[in-house]
């Protein structure tokens, strides 16, 4: 646009640029962003010192005892930094007893897991269906879940004391047993059907316990998924005579099954690495030593810590591996599925 000035000459006036409707200017955006970063880590930063403080100073510190000498005699004066070797691991691995209790903890996990998704399947199955006192009866299974495992532990070991336990007063007079059983210090092996298997009645009788405690875990999660099964899947196979046993196998258990591999990831780290089950029940005797509980006998009983922080990083890289494997192996499927 030109126009005429005071003096008569031509003036070019420019039109000032202008911003689309809807598209922000990029230097406000680019502060924009700015901030919204800086108040991002403002927000995240106690959360960061927390962890940081309770997670991961801890995990290095345990990672530099387990390199060094230490005891409690010394500990004082040991640093993060002192005579590094691989003496602990060494001794941990080669020392007695070690391979049993690494055994004992994969019956123990496989086991306990096993049985604790199966009763919660079989569990919400069974509850499945609406009909009167429901909402109680799935309360009531939450019980052994939310107990404390203390008072758990003492009601079971009252129950199956072999003097005045219920279940051994029980099996003399009804079930015809010659003489009561110790069930959580006997270190005899059981041979079911015929089949002599190096495994404790202790150990079983815990894996029960880790069982009857879990399952209500298993209960909620495979009740909520089954919930979300739409009806007319069933409904429709219902119509072309599908039995009830064809309809778990083919619609409801391809549904449940990524629940349940989530389930068995979860459950299998939790009673690998379970300690307060076994002690108070057996205190790691009669054949139900695990590796947490010896970890704790090299803590506490022997004051070795150096030897303890080792064995549980060795704990820590076997269960590490095992879940590797495990997602490996069947978590594609599962995700497929």
């Amino acid at each position: 646009m030109t126009t005429g000035g005071p003096t008569g000459q031509a003036a070019t006036l420019e039109a000032p640029e202008r911003v689309p409707p809807g598209r922000r200017p990029r230097r406000a955006a680019s502060t924009r962003v700015k901030q919204d970063r800086r108040t991002g880590y403002l927000l995240i930063t106690p959360t960061f010192v927390i962890v940081f403080a309770m997670v991961v100073l801890p995990i290095l510190w345990t990672i530099s005892l387990a390199f060094q000498q230490v005891r409690l005699l010394n500990l004082r004066t040991t640093g993060v930094i002192g005579d590094y070797s691989l003496d602990n691991f060494t001794n941990v691995l080669t020392s007695p007893g070690f391979v049993d209790a690494l055994v004992t903890t994969l019956i123990y996990s496989v086991g306990g897991t096993a049985c604790a998704i199966g009763l919660g399947l079989v569990a919400a199955l069974a509850l499945r269906r609406p009909f009167r006192g429901r909402g109680l009866v799935r309360a009531c299974m939450l019980v052994p879940y939310v107990a404390p495992v203390v008072a758990a532990t003492f009601v079971w070991t009252t129950m199956l004391n072999p003097q005045f336990g219920i279940v051994n007063h029980y099996g003399t007079t009804l079930l015809g047993w010659d003489d009561p059983i110790a069930f959580l210090s006997s270190s005899k092996s059981i041979a079911p059907f015929g089949v002599d298997l190096h495994i404790s009645q202790s150990l079983v009788t815990v894996v029960l316990f880790e069982a009857w405690r879990s399952f209500p875990f298993a209960f909620l999660f495979i009740t909520a998924r089954m919930q979300a099964i739409p009806d007319s899947l069933e409904e429709a196979a219902t119509v072309d005579g599908a039995t009830p046993t064809q309809r778990f196998r083919h619609i409801i258990l391809p549904q449940l099954l990524p629940t349940i591999a989530v389930l068995t990831v979860l459950r299998f780290i939790w009673t690998f690495n379970n300690f307060d089950d076994i002690y108070l029940l057996t205190g790691g005797g009669a054949g139900t030593q695990v590796v947490a509980v010896r970890v704790f006998d090299y803590l506490i009983n022997r004051g070795d810590i150096g030897a303890a922080a080792a064995q549980a990083l060795v704990l820590a890289a076997i269960l590490g591996v095992l879940v590797t494997i495990y997602l490996r192996l069947f978590g594609r499927r599962e995700d497929v599925a």
